[in-house]
């Protein structure tokens, strides 16, 4: 792995720290997770997308700018650095969209892409089940085929931007006999489709971050169909390696949040000269992971490059980093005593309250994207050829 970046590379990473510094909003906006701020993310989406940012490392048919691996890694970055507006699209761009790259037919690929880019469609992701936890294979909601149609029956729950979004990706059981990764399918599921009920579901902080699902004889077109029918499980590992791995997770929302941590640390040792040696500690170790993070993820979109492929490492990754996450906005909120418990809006609330949100969201990471339990076993049976027990 190059540790120095070319001059084509500085010159990209210069030219979007620019424009986001010049064109990111000033105020702050109301949570994505609201109706209001739903809105102003999908227009900043827009805005991206009319500037060329929005998918940078797509081709330039759909929007894109045919950016390198360690380019679009270079815009998170300055991305997250910035401090610009949360992606309201992720589910799409991150996630489905690279699937669609894999397993779509150019057809849909046309149909979905470009209006996944500019925010016109925001995507939801319909994989977990009441009963299922994390074992996704045991799923149950079925589709079953009636002419061009699926017929789909069953519930969804804990759907990210499932309350607000115009698509939901989904994967079904199309085989109603068959059993854990036999017979499930990938379908692509309108938001607006008739007899489906959406109920959302808040988070600790109160907003409808989730939702659940709930389809009553709900006809979806079978050209919604990606992939074939019954490779399913296939196609959702596409996406669930993209979701552990570098797509989701890219590493400048950890350096993001490292560098404001070693900055709450400079200004509360002012405050207070007697903060514990530990806190100190803490704070490096947070920021040198950080930084580790970041130069594994740079080796792996080396070898990518060079034509290798992300399987189970992905694991590790996800695992690596939902710790990560947690760790840094711990050890804010044991710096900040007290005031780490005040949330937006109080007068004396460190920036905002955000460092208390960050941590109730950061404790998702080890449950969303396949729990930390099950990626433990993945990294034992897959990476270090461990045997079952």
């Amino acid at each position: 792995m190059d540790l120095f970046f070319d001059s084509d590379e500085k010159a990209f990473r210069d030219e979007i720290r620019s424009w986001i510094n010049e064109n990111k909003p000033n105020e702050r906006w109301a949570p994505m997770d609201t109706q209001s701020g739903f809105e102003q993310h999908r227009a900043w989406e827009r805005k991206l997308f009319e500037a060329k940012w929005s998918v940078p490392n797509w081709p330039s048919k759909y929007g894109g700018r045919d950016c390198s691996l360690i380019e679009w890694l270079l815009y998170e970055e300055e991305y997250y650095l910035s401090g610009a507006p949360g992606r309201v699209n992720t589910n799409g761009i991150t996630l489905l969209g690279p699937t669609l790259f894999s397993w779509g037919t150019e057809e849909q690929k046309d149909r979905f892409l470009p209006k996944m880019a500019n925010g016109d469609e925001i995507w939801a992701q319909g994989w977990s089940e009441p009963d299922s936890g994390s074992d996704l294979a045991s799923l149950k909601t079925t589709a079953i085929r009636d002419g061009d149609h699926y017929v789909v029956n069953g519930q969804k729950t804990w759907c990210s931007r499932g309350a607000w979004a115009d698509w939901i990706f989904c994967i079904v059981r199309t085989d109603p006999t068959s059993e854990r990764h036999a017979g499930l399918s990938y379908l692509l599921v309108p938001g607006d489709t008739s007899g489906l009920i959406r109920r959302p579901v808040s988070r600790l902080d109160g907003e409808p971050a989730f939702a659940e699902l709930f389809f009553d004889n709900c006809r979806v077109h079978a050209q919604n169909l990606l992939g074939d029918e019954g490779a399913g499980w296939s196609v959702a590992m596409a996406t669930a390696s993209s979701e552990r791995g570098l797509n989701l997770r890219a590493p400048g929302r950890f350096l993001a949040a490292a560098n404001r941590l070693v900055e709450l640390y400079k200004e509360t040792i002012e405050r207070n000269p007697l903060l514990s040696v530990a806190i100190r500690d803490q704070v490096i170790d947070a920021y040198v992971n950080a930084q580790a993070y970041r130069y594994q993820v740079f080796q792996k979109a080396t070898m990518l490059m060079e034509g290798g492929a992300l399987g189970a490492e992905a694991s590790y990754m996800k695992l690596f980093w939902s710790e990560l996450d947690i760790d840094i906005h711990a050890s804010a909120l044991r710096m900040l005593s007290e005031r780490g418990e005040l949330i937006e809006g109080a007068p004396d609330a460190e920036d905002n309250g955000s460092w208390m949100s960050g941590y109730l969201f950061a404790l998702a990471g080890p449950i969303y994207a396949g729990t930390n339990e099950i990626q433990r076993n993945i990294v034992a049976e897959r990476v270090l050829g461990l045997p079952r027990k």
